[in-house]
């Protein structure tokens, strides 16, 4: 157990919500709460991120003990300090039932400057509190703390050169203003955990500034078509549909105010059948053959290690194409980086081999390839005219979808895993051991980086699945548009 009731992460819990924090400590086993392989990324990347932040400051003692070690935190911060160390890291501190770690903790001639380093490019609203409840423990125990900080990367900033890679924002006076409630709100929680679960309503807090690990728990289930569904519908508008009693979509009358493709989505739902636009036709003239079908995996790594790229760009690290010949066979091409290296002019010029003979280069949601093929062009510039004319022939197959055609099982979403399933069921992604882009990239970043950590089996079956996730992207392509071609001609 801690040595205080109260973490600086579960006072982050309360703040947002107190029945969240009340589970979190009543139930510090429950399922919602194991860390899966993105959060656990996040962690990996803010502790990578630390270690780069702590090397700017020079002549830090370091309390590298156990996390539960608190006891020990505690003494060996305060040895730290009587010793005269100019800066501390992850120094410890507890008063009022509240403990908390501090990044970066620095001496200066007028007091202690007290500094959380964030991996995001900005200062956000939700870091005041976090600092204020750290300088407001701090205090307590104390600490003359005069000055705060947030210290996060610089979206600027691009390799080699990575002197510039941290900025320092003072938040003294905002975390000033923030710290005259805290006292209260933390002696609010710890009164409000030794009693029985708290009854909190729920809001917008279940969702900011953190998705609630616990939202199901609260939130009761929705009907199939419930309003909220509606594709795009403001808060203000899908609020005066509740008060006017209209639950599903189903129950809302021909007549009801809605934007063009959200009343299609509630022709579509009330007939039980899909809905094609007479306009398809024309909308799909502008996939010419001989075609190409084009996918981009991508990394975006918070510390840059290829020349030109700055902290978060999304650069492409494999891509599959399928491509049509004069005589409308199809053929299907990838390519997947291998190692830390820069992987931009090799898969530039496998990617111009493999589709630069496409007349129109089809995509979904084509403004991400038109982003990845130009980041290609930074990084391979003797071949960025041809990868410019690549970009120029790109066709976005997401708007056809989403202004000519609506199936009742999108449920409101326009995403490929939404669409696919509908209108392609045959085409599925139930068995890849990668189903989805945001876990593609966090493999893709821990194969190129640690892959050599993997046994050789292991890699094989990585790349294998990284492969099988893309390739079915493009697939999926190839039958979208022989669908639609099918419902213009119907």
């Amino acid at each position: 157990m801690p040595p205080a009731l109260l973490s600086k992460s579960r006072a982050m819990a309360g703040l947002q919500c107190h029945k969240r924090l009340w589970w979190q400590v009543q139930e510090p086993t429950a399922p919602e709460l194991l860390i899966d392989p993105h959060l656990q990324a996040v962690f990996d990347r803010g502790h990578r991120v630390g270690a780069l932040a702590r090397a700017r400051v020079p002549g830090g003692v370091l309390i590298d003990l156990p996390y539960d070690a608190y006891e020990e935190r505690l003494a060996a911060t305060r040895r730290a300090l009587d010793q005269g160390a100019p800066a501390v890291f992850e120094a410890a501190f507890r008063a009022d039932s509240v403990y908390v770690s501090v990044d970066i903790l620095e001496r200066r001639p007028e007091g202690f400057c007290l500094t959380e380093v964030k991996s995001t490019t900005r200062v956000k609203d939700e870091h005041l509190p976090d600092v204020a409840v750290q300088a407001h423990v701090a205090r307590r125990a104390g600490l003359p703390v005069t000055r705060v900080e947030i210290m996060h990367l610089n979206r600027a900033c691009a390799y080699p050169d990575l002197s510039d890679l941290f900025v320092r924002a003072d938040v003294t006076a905002r975390t000033e203003a923030r710290l005259a409630a805290i006292p209260a709100e933390m002696a609010t929680m710890v009164a409000m955990l030794g009693g029985p679960r708290p009854t909190v309503a729920i809001g917008e807090h279940c969702r900011k500034p953190h998705e609630c690990p616990f939202t199901e728990r609260c939130w009761p289930a929705l009907p199939p078509h419930h309003v909220s569904t509606l594709y795009r519908m403001q808060r203000r508008a899908l609020a005066a549909l509740d008060e006017q009693g209209y639950q599903t979509i189903f129950d809302l009358p021909e007549d009801t105010a809605l934007a063009a493709t959200a009343d299609r989505q509630r022709r579509a739902v009330q007939a039980g059948r899909i809905v094609v636009e007479p306009t398809l036709a024309r909308a799909l003239s502008a996939c010419v053959p001989p075609m190409a079908f084009l996918d981009f995996e991508t990394v975006g790594l918070a510390i840059p290690v290829w020349d030109g790229c700055h902290p978060y760009d999304t650069v492409p690290v494999q891509w599959s194409c399928h491509v049509e010949d004069a005589a409308g066979r199809m053929t299907q091409h990838s390519w997947l980086a291998d190692g830390p290296g820069d992987p931009r002019p090799e898969l530039a010029e496998r990617l111009l081999a493999a589709c630069e003979a496409g007349r129109t280069i089809a995509a979904y949601n084509a403004k991400f390839e038109r982003e990845c093929i130009l980041r290609l062009a930074e990084g391979a510039p003797l071949l960025a005219p041809r990868l410019t004319r690549i970009a120029e022939r790109l066709v976005d197959l997401l708007p056809i979808v989403r202004n000519h055609v609506y199936h009742p099982d999108f449920g409101g979403s326009f995403s490929l895993k939404s669409v696919l399933p509908a209108l392609v069921p045959e085409l599925h992604y139930d068995g890849l051991a990668i189903s989805e882009g945001a876990m593609a990239s966090l493999e893709l970043e821990r194969l190129l980086f640690r892959g050599e950590e993997m046994a050789p089996g292991e890699k094989q079956q990585l790349r294998g699945d990284l492969m099988r996730y893309c390739d079915q992207d493009t697939l999926g392509l190839v039958r979208l548009l022989e669908r639609l071609r099918g419902l213009a001609r119907a």
